[in-house]
């Protein structure tokens, strides 16, 4: 039997789907109230539990020979920012040790690409490359640095669990709409007038589920592994999206100062009023002058991952988004 956590999410439910194809067992746990409906429910074993909940996660990884774990707040804002410790790091710490204490032999930890870069940061590896807390932004990033930590220290005292860092994730099956979905459908919908340039790494949601499987199958401890696909300013991917849909790229570029006043204004009042998803997070615009183009290439050649060309993920995408509806 494997364990899925988070199984209904963008990853996730990607993960699921290769892992029932494949001919597995597949128990999934979600949080209770989570949208579970495009799950195939008559395939697998569904677990309504919170991962805070450490007695229900341990109950829920009873005879898992396999845990992958990927439920985690991916946002980066929280009206209650101690939110992101309880879920992220000691969440986290719960799958391991229930994973760990029921005898797993394998335990994959989902961690992100947002925490490996720093400052002066050039971009390029991070198999073994270890950050400090000061180098975090924000509550989000500072929660899963935290929980890649206690990872990190559970290996170093023998436990078997393998670490991936999936860069941003886009493609179809994105019904939950993780910020890098938000951003291409509003561009898609003639929604978005301005952008702030950044520079990032996309990969295909289904490869990096594909990697995943591959590091649980392959992978080694004591280092992570970056599932990475293509480096890419945002104009060239808005570009990719454009010719799918006939959409322009918008002309004005949002100087980065104006982007953190708008943001800090727009989580003053989710904060204070309407207790929402703010327009701009002060978190995400922070990120875009950071380098997230990444050397992904020891990882792919380890794994024998072969990522798609991100313009199939574009056009997948924008297919998808017109398969739900919203466009």
């Amino acid at each position: 039997m494997i364990l899925v956590t988070g199984g209904a999410g963008f990853l996730g439910s990607h993960l699921v789907t290769q892992l029932l194809d494949a001919g597995h067992s597949v128990r999934v746990l979600e949080r209770p109230g989570a949208s579970v409906d495009h799950l195939p429910l008559d395939r697998i074993e569904l677990v309504s539990a919170d991962i805070r909940d450490e007695p229900a996660v341990r109950e829920a990884s009873k005879n898992c020979e396999y845990v992958y774990h990927l439920a985690a707040d991916a946002n980066l804002w929280r009206r209650d920012r101690g939110e992101f410790d309880k879920i992220n790091r000691l969440g986290t710490v719960h799958v391991m040790r229930a994973a760990l204490d029921n005898g797993a032999k394998r335990i994959l930890y989902t961690s992100t690409e947002s925490i490996l870069v720093s400052q002066n940061s050039n971009g390029g590896a991070v198999e073994n490359l270890r950050l400090q807390a000061s180098d975090m932004l924000g509550p989000y990033c500072l929660s899963k640095f935290h929980a890649e930590e206690e990872v990190f220290r559970m290996v170093e005292q023998g436990a078997p669990i393998i670490i991936v860092s999936p860069t941003l994730p886009v493609g179809p099956g994105d019904r939950g709409k993780t910020p890098p979905t938000r951003m291409s459908l509003a561009f898609c919908k003639g929604e978005l007038p301005a952008y702030l340039d950044c520079r990032f790494n996309l990969i295909d949601a289904r490869d990096a589920a594909a990697g995943m499987i591959l590091a649980m199958q392959k992978g080694r401890t004591g280092i992570r592994y970056l599932l990475g696909g293509e480096n890419l300013r945002l104009s060239d991917w808005l570009s990719i999206l454009g010719k799918e849909t006939g959409q322009p790229v918008p002309r004005w570029k949002v100087p980065y100062a104006l982007a953190l006043v708008v943001a800090w204004f727009s989580e003053l009042w989710a904060d204070y009023v309407t207790g929402k998803m703010p327009m701009a997070t002060i978190t995400g615009v922070r990120l875009t002058r950071r380098n997230m183009f990444f050397d992904h290439s020891a990882s792919l050649k380890e794994l024998g991952l072969h990522p798609r060309p991100i313009r199939e993920a574009a056009h997948d995408a924008v297919a998808w988004y017109r398969s739900q509806g919203w466009l």
